[in-house]
């Protein structure tokens, strides 16, 4: 019999009901453990009994940042269904396909967000995001209590995320509150996460970055979460050094890092961050270093959404004796390398392939087979160090081959964000009829910057090996990015 899952808002409710739980700052609502707890009840109530929803069925929401998510989150977990958060980044038939396969028996629709879906195939409740007058605070408002909670198991599945994967597909990651609870106990510790903490959440939280980095993590601990309904730099750096607010704890991709960075207001920007962790992409040095002369190590991570997402972890203190690693794997993961060919890598220095297993792993996709053997097959290239951290190259997908040598675009990147001028940058490979593949870069200058081509080959020929060296430079006004802030490479141009 497995262990049961156990709700944490309503433990809360009863330990500390007077201490802050939620801001949501567009709209400076603010909720205490108590009245958190009320309105997840009120609205897990009226789901059940107004709208019909049963344990099982799926529950999605469209909305921009917003407290209401979390609420939605821990109202389906109250009642056995599934919590299901849609990207509002993604096209209107994009959104129809994750709903026709994932079959919601409702969504709750952010009123900004309509014009995604003007005609949505199911039952809608809307909401403004901000508290003001909708449908969903309607049911919320009449307070109503739930009579009865379901009992899930720990390893019953808790939401479904749409991700891309490896294949380019979007599946329907199935979360467990298992990969939940083991992710709030993996990065509490290296992440220093208590009821004290103050969480700035700032990645959407439709993306496992941004409700489980760390603001679920913060809930579990009793903690506060401060929520950013979009995303500025400009705006999230007058938070994080606003001494009223006291945000203890950040996280983002380092798209995120750079743009704050390149704010005139960082230089005097006074921050007093527990932690700052980045991950979902390779992570320059230089901007580590930007950061770290700051007074603020950041610390890398590595995971994704099918892990839960933790997977690596490197504690603030080894930032700068591992500049550059993801860490070490994190309690309850099992981390290990393997060849193209599925052979295990025992030996350091050599670069394979990222397999992940543990009670954090999701079991599958909805609606596929269950992982074969228990092990996530990442898609992420990385080699690990005689100490046993751990360093990401880059997707396997992102690699290629010039004249019969692998290029991994990140380390020739690392190179070019040291380039004074150089704000962003990202290398591919394209065609060409004598080496298969060669390098090509794009770069965004700063404002005001002269930087041309040739100082960029210039830089990368002293640190590189010629077949790793871009043919081409591209400048760009700005890099394409996915939802999450990443950079979005399969839409930079090959030819």
């Amino acid at each position: 019999m497995q262990a049961p899952y156990v709700d944490w808002i309503a433990r809360y409710a009863e330990r500390q009901p007077t201490r802050p739980a939620v801001h949501d700052l567009a709209s400076d609502r603010r909720f205490d453990y108590r009245r958190f707890d009320a309105r997840i009840d009120a609205l897990a109530h009226h789901l059940v009994t107004e709208r019909g929803v049963r344990p099982g069925a799926r529950v999605a929401i469209l909305a921009y940042n917003t407290s209401d998510i979390f609420e939605l989150q821990f109202a389906c977990w109250r009642i056995g269904a599934l919590f299901l958060p849609l990207n509002f980044r993604l096209a209107p038939p994009e959104l129809e396909a994750i709903l026709k396969e994932a079959e919601p028996s409702l969504l709750v629709l952010d009123r900004a967000l309509s014009g995604l879906l003007p005609a949505p195939p199911l039952p809608v409740l809307i909401t403004d995001g901000l508290g003001g007058d909708s449908p969903y605070e309607d049911a919320l408002r009449a307070g109503a209590k739930l009579e009865e909670r379901v009992s899930a198991g720990l390893f019953d599945t808790a939401g479904l995320m749409f991700t891309a994967g490896t294949t380019g597909q979007p599946k329907g990651a199935r979360i467990t509150h298992a990969m939940n609870f083991y992710n709030a106990v993996n990065l509490s510790i290296p992440a220093r996460i208590t009821r004290d903490s103050i969480h700035l959440a700032a990645m959407p939280l439709f993306h496992t970055g941004g409700l489980n980095c760390y603001a679920n993590v913060v809930f579990h601990a009793g903690g506060l979460v401060r929520v950013m309904r979009t995303w500025d730099p400009a705006l999230a750096l007058g938070y994080l050094g606003d001494r009223a607010l006291g945000i203890t704890h950040f996280f983002g991709v380092p798209a995120h890092y750079l743009a704050m960075a390149e704010l005139e207001t960082f230089a005097r920007a006074e921050l007093r961050l527990t932690t700052a962790g980045v991950g979902g992409a390779p992570c320059p040095v230089a901007m580590l270093e930007r950061w770290s002369a700051k007074g603020v190590p950041i610390q890398q991570g590595y995971g994704l959404t099918e892990s839960g997402p933790t997977v690596l972890v490197l504690d603030t203190e080894d930032a700068a004796r591992k500049l550059g690693s993801a860490g070490l794997p994190a309690l309850h993961v099992e981390v290990e390398l393997h060849t193209r060919a599925g052979e295990r890598i025992d030996e350091p220095e050599v670069v394979g392939e990222i397999w992940v297993r543990g009670p954090g792993v999701t079991p599958g996709y909805y609606g596929h087979d269950p992982l074969p053997g228990g092990w996530l097959k990442t898609g992420d290239a990385a080699r690990r160090d005689a100490d046993g951290y751990y360093f990401i190259v880059d997707r396997w997908k992102d690699m290629f081959i010039s004249g019969g040598e692998n290029v991994y675009p990140a380390e020739v990147e690392n190179v070019l964000y040291r380039v004074d001028g150089v704000v962003e940058a990202a290398v591919i490979g394209v065609p060409d009829e004598r080496w298969g593949e060669v390098g090509r870069a794009f770069v965004v200058r700063r404002t005001g910057s002269t930087l041309d081509a040739d100082v960029l080959l210039q830089a990368c020929r002293r640190s590189l090996a010629k077949y790793k060296v871009p043919r081409s430079v591209v400048f760009l006004d700005a890099l394409p990015k996915n939802a999450a802030g990443k950079i979005h490479k399969r839409a930079l141009p090959k030819s």
